[in-house]
């Protein structure tokens, strides 16, 4: 993460603010994704609205994991960014409620970098993890890319894609479904996303950069904790042992290959 001033990176820091947050809300257009902005600390709302606003979004702002669920069903974000340090329902709480119903990106905020945390969220069902301080080009940039992801699971050439059988489940691509032992597995939207692409090359060792870009987008390549935290949570619910894969297959020091012979 970047953390050089705030004057020419784009760093955030709340101690570089104007106020009002209202004032840099941009009205809410086709062509400008709704982002929801989840924060208890006033400061970092305005600053994360004023940067998003002028990347492109229409931003939404929420106070509290209480407001956030509110505002999510009210209108609907394209993606939501959530603090995880708030009062009254937190925001891994917020997450996991989130998850019952919001199938789209969720891009959690932290003041910790310690990867348990971001193995906790991921776990719950987040798209991605940014700690603070942050730069707002970055922000930006993984919300494009979680955004143009959501987007491209919904094209309808994926709507006409096979079922693929792994002898132990089958996956059916193209209505994002799994099922073992004739029973569906709940998968979360990520999980879903990083098993097609083993999928759709079974057999094939694809590298953790392969499949971090094709799962997350073009920006990312050395975020390695994401895949190992995915792959351990697609075992535990698809393998017969999750402690000696014989389905998802790790290839020491390069990637993962889905085995299905």
């Amino acid at each position: 993460m970047q953390k050089s001033s705030k004057s020419n990176s784009g760093t955030l820091r709340p101690s570089e603010l104007a106020n009002g947050e209202k004032s840099h809300m941009a009205a809410p257009e086709t062509n400008h994704p709704t982002v929801l902005v989840v924060d208890d600390d006033p400061k970092i709302r305005r600053l994360v609205a004023a940067h998003m606003t002028q990347f492109g979004f229409h931003v939404e702002l929420a106070a509290s994991g209480e407001e956030a669920l509110e505002k999510a069903a009210l209108h609907q974000p394209a993606a939501v960014v959530l603090d995880i340090s708030m009062p009254g329902i937190g925001g891994f709480e917020a997450l996991e409620r989130l998850r019952e119903w919001y199938t789209d990106p969720v891009i959690i905020l932290s003041a910790t970098d310690q990867e348990r945390e971001k193995v906790r969220a991921l776990d719950l069902g987040a798209d991605d993890y940014v700690t603070k301080p942050f730069g707002t080009e970055e922000l930006a940039a993984r919300l494009r890319a979680a955004i143009r992801r959501a987007e491209r699971l919904s094209s309808p050439e994926r709507q006409s894609e096979p079922v693929v059988d792994a002898i132990d489940f089958k996956i059916d691509l193209a209505s994002r479904l799994v099922f073992k032992d004739g029973e569906e597995v709940r998968l979360t939207r990520t999980e879903f996303d990083l098993l097609r692409c083993l999928a759709v090359d079974a057999g094939k060792v694809l590298t953790h950069r392969q499949l971090l870009q094709a799962v997350w987008g073009p920006e990312y390549g050395g975020e390695t904790e994401y895949l190992r935290t995915f792959v351990k949570q697609l075992r535990r619910k698809l393998e017969e042992d999750p402690s000696r894969p014989r389905r998802i297959l790790t290839e020491p020091g390069v990637g993962y290959r889905l085995f299905l012979q």
